[in-house]
């Protein structure tokens, strides 16, 4: 995973990308807000973010909160790391969007934890995306059955989308749950066993 370090003091940020790296991670980094922002909007941007508060050109909370009003950016962990440590400094910066704070000075076991956090969080959200991402597959299959099907006038078999030919009973179940229990209608029963089955019989094997 990639992490992104925002910080306008260079001693910081290769004291972080040090520490960050002994524990695994590559690490991205910016020296003021608006680069941040940049970085965490692009493609493939880093998924955990520890910004400064204070930085030139637009401070953590701003790219917090710029980040935040775009949709497809909810998920990114953010770690606010200051030397402010004020319960309405924390507010402050949780109701922006931040994840996480961390207060300098620390150290580098608080660091990891913080980290650990947000490591658990991107892993859990993404287990859920992957998730999701089957039960829409599923509700897709499911769709199908709704629309036209191509079905054979003579044999009744269906034309899946990869145009192969199957037994309808085939199709109906890669489709759906369903199960099949066969039987023979009154008609069929009639007209294959007239001297067992009368015209109003039923049968259920």
């Amino acid at each position: 995973m990639r992490i992104l370090i925002a910080d306008d003091d260079q001693t910081m940020r290769l004291m972080l990308s040090g520490i960050l790296a002994k524990m695994g991670y590559s690490v991205a980094e910016a020296c003021d807000g608006r680069e941040a922002l940049d970085l965490l909007t692009v493609e493939e941007a880093p998924r955990l973010a520890i910004l400064d508060w204070k930085m030139p050109l637009l401070d953590g909370v701003g790219v917090v909160r710029r980040l935040r009003a775009m949709p497809e950016h909810q998920s990114t962990y953010i770690i606010m790391l200051t030397s402010k440590s004020s319960s309405d400094d924390v507010v402050e910066a949780l109701d922006a969007g931040a994840n996480n704070y961390l207060v300098k000075p620390f150290n580098a076991a608080e660091l990891k934890a913080h980290i650990e956090v947000g490591r658990r969080m991107i892993a859990a959200e993404t287990a859920l995306a992957a998730k999701n991402a089957e039960l829409q597959e599923a509700l897709d299959h499911i769709r199908t059955l709704r629309g036209i099907i191509p079905i054979c006038a003579v044999c009744k078999k269906i034309r899946d989308d990869k145009g192969y030919w199957n037994q309808v009973e085939e199709y109906v179940s890669k489709h759906t749950e369903a199960e099949f229990s066969h039987g023979i209608c009154p008609g069929c029963a009639h007209s294959f066993y007239p001297d067992i089955y009368p015209p109003s019989t039923a049968v259920v094997l």
